[in-house]
């Protein structure tokens, strides 16, 4: 029986008063694309800083008092503080870049983020461009958040063995040595969300990254108010683990949970951006809610989110497009589809290509490409690819007038740039 630890307590080294700045930065992973900022904690103890896979909020809690005393008195360490404490709240106070002209920020949801190799809540390239977006937002000031799902395991380690096969190892998080809060209510109780399913609500609590000026928003089930229920308590245990069941609960989690999350902190989205079809479960309870609010019925209420949605569909492979039978909807949304006001055949639709079929089950990327009007490849080609893919869901128009546009994806450059290589265009192109 695998017992999972619900808090962990930790004797931490107490960071000196004239230090304090080193706790306020450790916790905005501004650092991460900062030079001057990560020197900070790499002058405390490069070796630990490397071996902790440049975790600041470990690093501050396992170093000796002495050391401490010892960066209290160098002059020129305590200067190079100052000075990025005067460069951090520079960044948080500049004007923005780009002019946004509704009053909510955009809210964007992905299964994984890669922000640091200290965090490991990511696989692959999904999760990287998610990072890189938050990062970038920050950067021009366009309001944005992030949701997404805070996985006890993350993804899987990896190691080869002497006769060259692959073993993966998976490693539990101690939250509390991440540089990521609890998100609390006014009277300093955890923020909770719930989901339906079949056996009961899953509970999920809040966690908050701060990307910059971006926060993302991070929702845990392996809290107390789930032990009744292990397999509750195990939905974010791993990105991409489990079984079919498994997946279906994390993306009603991620999706549902998420736009709930929005509404108990009290953000009101003017866009939504669905990052693959993980997330796109979201759309249907953004519309629930716009028909509560209003009082219309769900097909007026999915017009509006279809305004104010945008989905990104990232790859051509079929086994990437995630389909969950029939049985498996029917089992998981019991408890929920009543509330959206529509029949089970109009609610199966959302997720089809044949319109209420019994053989063919529900496509999350039909989902987010039938409850969003704003589409969008990851390249010129695969924008081609994904409209000859998709052409069924728009029978009466040609391949080329299938409304799935494309853009180039970038990378967050400060992010990616090696410490050298930093050095040498600074010295010959300047800090700009």
């Amino acid at each position: 029986m695998n017992v999972r630890p619900l808090k962990i307590f930790t004797v931490a080294s107490v960071v000196p008063e004239e230090l304090s700045f080193l706790e306020r930065l450790a916790y905005n992973f501004w650092w991460s694309w900062n030079r001057k900022a990560e020197s900070l904690f790499a002058t405390i103890d490069a070796m630990r800083w490397e071996r902790l896979r440049r975790n600041p909020v470990r690093l501050l809690k396992e170093t000796p008092q002495e050391r401490y005393r010892q960066l209290v008195g160098d002059a020129s360490y305590r200067r190079l503080l100052e000075e990025v404490e005067r460069e951090l709240d520079a960044y948080l106070g500049a004007p923005p870049q780009v002019e946004w002209k509704h009053e909510g920020p955009v809210a964007y949801f992905c299964a994984e983020y890669g922000i640091s190799e200290c965090f490991q809540n990511y696989s692959g390239g999904l999760g990287v461009l998610a990072g890189d977006h938050l990062k970038t937002a920050s950067d021009i000031g366009l309001p944005m958040v992030g949701l997404g799902l805070l996985y006890q395991q993350g993804y899987f380690h990896q190691h080869v063995t002497y006769n060259g096969w692959q073993q993966e190892n998976f490693l539990d998080y101690d939250f509390s040595l991440l540089p990521i809060e609890r998100v609390l209510t006014k009277d300093a109780r955890p923020l909770t969300v719930t989901v339906e399913l079949p056996e009961g609500d899953v509970h999920a609590h809040v966690w908050k990254a701060m990307v910059g000026r971006v926060p993302l928003y991070l929702l845990d089930t392996n809290i107390p108010e789930n032990q009744p229920n292990p397999m509750y308590q195990n939905i974010t245990n791993q990105l991409y683990g489990g079984t079919q069941e498994t997946r279906i609960m994390q993306e009603m989690v991620l999706g549902i949970g998420g736009i709930r999350a929005l509404q108990a902190l009290g953000i009101k989205p003017a866009v939504v951006h669905v990052n693959e079809g993980h997330a796109a479960f979201c759309t249907l309870e953004w519309t629930r809610q716009y028909a509560q609010r209003y009082g219309i019925s769900f097909q007026a209420a999915a017009e509006i989110t279809r305004a104010q949605t945008c989905f990104t569909t990232h790859t051509p492979v079929p086994a990437g497009n995630e389909i969950f039978s029939l049985g498996l909807m029917e089992k998981y949304f019991a408890r929920y589809h009543p509330q959206l006001g529509v029949s089970w055949k109009e609610f199966i639709a959302l997720g089809q290509a044949n319109h209420g079929s019994n053989d063919e089950g529900f496509s999350m990327t039909i989902l987010g490409l039938r409850m969003s009007n704003h589409r969008n490849g990851v390249s010129k080609l695969h924008a081609h690819v994904a409209r000859t893919m998709w052409q069924a869901l728009w029978p009466n128009r040609p391949v080329g007038q299938v409304p799935i546009a494309h853009v180039t994806n970038g990378v967050h450059v400060p992010a990616w740039v090696g410490t050298a290589m930093y050095r040498l265009f600074r010295k010959y192109l300047g800090s700009d």
